[in-house]
């Protein structure tokens, strides 16, 4: 009978502790380097992992795991919490990314204390939930750290640096896969396949009453049911949950040069940012944006309280959005027309309330012109235009399949990180594709995140009989990538491989001429073909600077005649049908 009771006092001890170890008969302290500070600090890099380390070593219900690498060349780590509710229904998964620029801390410290709280069973979980963290997204940037490049922000004391190891802005590279940070990031999004996505941020630009701000995926990029949920069901619930606790929340203040009160819009998120690029996998996105002058002390708070609200709506809307998502994916398919580009629709806007402060105009003492300031004296409640409309142009017809000549590894690689199915050709074979020629295009003068990106992009297009290798690559369009194979291989989407400059080879002609010797095959030419004789004369006759310039007469017949490379300016992802 001893025996028994000491069995039963020795089992009850272990199953306390689970919440209550002790270390020398002390609590141990889980009070992060946040809760300790003085309101104004947020943790360094090593202590959020050996955080994390010691929050998994003590609850099972959290896991740390290390994916890949990043430019810094360590890697990056999820840390993820599985409820132990009993249910047979399958976990609502929600992925949350901090640090992306980690200058904006404030989620960093925030789903330390949150993951805390979910393993002590602080929080209530109703439904089984896998919510999975990216402890810090820019390891490089974080490690970089110092007290003076966030020049309009107010704390923390110290913090890291908004570009990585390379210096690449983070939030650009979702899509053009520069960085070994994005290369882990899509194979963590594609191990997890969250339903909800929160990318935590601090904002740039004007000032208001808010400490927090939202940006939710743009609704309009896509026709299904889950788009409509977004806009009309979780932004209000969210916002209204929010309220309920006295932390009002609007969208994201788009404004630059002007003030608030006079109306802004939704932010246009395209691939390359991250709630684009999730987006394309029909995950619920949100970018969480606090103001960049309030206390940090209060945004980090607003940050927990916002993803505490969205695991709640999470957990009530799990069946729902699980469903809505399934009927995207089944809801897009191949012959459907597919926008490109969207621009904003300024005929239609919703009104509403916002909180925020009078602008004013005064003249500054060190340029001695007119400068916009905001008078936090003078706060104002009023109902204001919201642009959150956009239509889509330049829309294509979705193929049955693309075709990419195996030469591309470099984009067949990352058709194999976003798990795009695709087969190989297993010998040399003549199909009917179609084939697009650039015609006009824009390229930036300066750099943007590496590139000097194409825009205003413009294709024509022929189909024919096409001889394709063996070991070409045929990929379908109908799997769960259909967007993102539309969005990256048809050059005129806003963030496709062409814009990003991965086809630039193809805009420069590798063979040339000399005009002493083309002369007379250009003679031949206008005699053999009247058609081009009748051009050409035209074209002379019409345009006085091309009637006296040998050099462009003479490229302007080359370019029709049998000698042309058929590479230049020929795209070489090809469309069947």
């Amino acid at each position: 009978m001893r025996n028994l009771l000491i069995y039963f006092a020795f089992i009850f001890v272990v199953t306390s502790c689970d919440n209550k170890k002790t270390t020398n008969n002390n609590p141990i302290d889980w009070e992060t380097p946040f809760e300790k500070g003085n309101g104004n600090q947020t943790a360094t890099y090593h202590e959020v992992i050996s955080y994390y380390e010691k929050l998994a070593n003590h609850y099972s219900s959290i896991s740390i795991k290390e994916y890949g690498k990043t430019d810094s060349g360590l890697p990056l780590h999820l840390i993820s919490f599985k409820s132990n509710t009993q249910s047979n229904e399958e976990p609502v998964k929600i992925l949350v990314n901090n640090g992306i620029h980690p200058g904006e801390s404030d989620g960093i410290d925030a789903s330390m204390m949150l993951l805390r709280d979910l393993a002590n069973e602080k929080l209530s979980i109703e439904y089984p939930i896998e919510l999975h963290v990216i402890a810090v997204y820019n390891v490089g940037g974080s490690l970089n750290r110092n007290t003076s490049s966030r020049t309009n922000q107010n704390g923390p004391e110290s913090y890291g640096f908004r570009g990585n190891a390379r210096n690449y802005d983070l939030n650009r590279d979702f899509i053009k896969t520069d960085t070994r940070n994005a290369v882990t990031f899509q194979e963590i999004y594609h191990t997890v396949n969250p339903d909800f996505f929160i990318d935590n941020h601090v904002s740039n630009g004007a000032d208001y009453q808010y400490v927090l701000t939202h940006l939710i995926t743009q609704h309009n990029r896509s026709t299904s049911n889950l788009a409509n949920y977004i806009e009309n069901s979780f932004r209000p619930e969210l916002e209204q949950k929010l309220n309920e606790e006295n932390w009002p929340i609007t969208p994201y203040v788009s404004v630059w040069g002007t003030t608030p009160d006079k109306g802004f819009s939704q932010f246009l998120d395209e691939p390359r940012y991250s709630t684009g690029y999730t987006s394309l996998w029909n995950t619920v996105g949100l970018m969480v944006e606090t103001h960049m002058l309030k206390p940090y002390k209060d945004r980090v708070e607003g940050t927990k309280i916002l993803m505490e609200k969205v695991l709640e709506i999470a957990q009530s809307r799990a069946t729902e959005v699980k469903e809505l998502r399934k009927d995207a994916f089944a809801t897009l398919k191949t012959g459907d027309s597919y926008a490109l580009t969207y621009k904003l629709d300024r005929t239609k806007n919703d009104s509403i309330e916002f909180l925020g402060y009078e602008g004013e105009y005064i003249t500054s003492k060190v340029t001695g012109l007119e400068q916009l300031t905001y008078n936090r004296n003078k706060p104002f409640k009023k109902m204001v235009p919201y642009y959150n409309t956009y239509k889509g142009t330049d829309s294509i017809i979705i193929p049955s399949y693309y075709v990419i000549p195996s030469g591309y590894w470099n984009i067949i690689e990352k058709l194999d990180h976003n798990q795009i199915d695709y087969f190989t050709l297993k010998k040399d074979s003549t199909i009917l594709a179609q084939e697009y020629r650039i015609e006009n295009y824009n390229t930036a003068r300066n750099a943007y995140e590496g590139h000097y990106p194409h825009s205003n992009v413009s294709v024509s297009s022929k189909e024919y009989e096409v001889r394709f290798r063996e070991s070409d690559i045929i990929i379908p369009t109908n799997q769960p990538g259909i967007k993102y194979l539309v969005e990256t291989l048809e050059p005129q989407a806003s963030d496709s491989f062409f814009k990003w400059n991965y086809f630039d080879t193809i805009l420069q002609q590798k063979e040339g001429f000399s005009s002493y010797v083309f002369d007379a095959s250009a003679e031949k030419l206008l005699e053999q073909n009247p058609y081009i004789r009748i051009e050409f004369d035209s074209l002379k006759q019409a345009n006085p600077n091309f009637k006296n310039n040998a050099a462009a007469q003479l490229s302007w017949l080359h370019k029709r005649s049998p000698n042309y490379e058929k590479a230049h300016l020929t795209y070489p992802i090809y469309r069947i049908l």
